[in-house]
């Protein structure tokens, strides 16, 4: 607390740190804006499903879309999920409207989603040499 009331000091006998900070702000702001409807929901909790997080978004617009990613093998939550609006506006009112919000007891971000990366096609499996041992890169020699 106190460091914050030095530091609101400091800036204020500056004329123009106030002008400065806005104009970060604006930048901050300018770099923000959405320019897809989908949007990447993280720091969810192991019990919200689809449903509950269809719920929460739903007042903010149309919602196409809302899915909790969950892990293939045991079928619980990752903690993360994703939500697609019919348009941007929607989407960003969501964002401003649920970004550090509690749902199911945690907190939550609201960001937007980036585009899937594309991921490098699978290897194929070795195979074995005269002698009956193949070449692990990682490891050297197993048998």
């Amino acid at each position: 607390m106190a460091f914050a009331s030095t530091f609101r000091r400091t800036l204020a006998g500056f004329p123009t740190a106030p002008s400065i900070l806005r104009s970060q702000l604006a930048l901050v702001r300018l770099n923000s804006t959405l320019t897809t409807a989908k949007l990447f929901v993280s720091g969810l909790s192991r019990l919200t499903t689809d449903e509950k997080l269809k719920e929460a978004f739903c007042p903010f617009g149309q919602l196409l879309d809302a899915k909790v990613i969950t892990d293939r093998a045991s079928g619980r939550s990752k903690g993360f999920g994703f939500v697609t609006y019919a348009t941007i506006e929607e989407a960003e009112k969501a964002r401003e409207g649920m970004n550090a919000k509690f749902l199911d007891g945690w907190v939550i971000f609201v960001d937007p989603a980036k585009p899937r990366e594309s991921r490098p096609p699978p290897q194929a499996e070795p195979q074995p040499s005269d002698t009956g041992f193949r070449t692990n890169k990682t490891i050297g020699w197993c048998g």
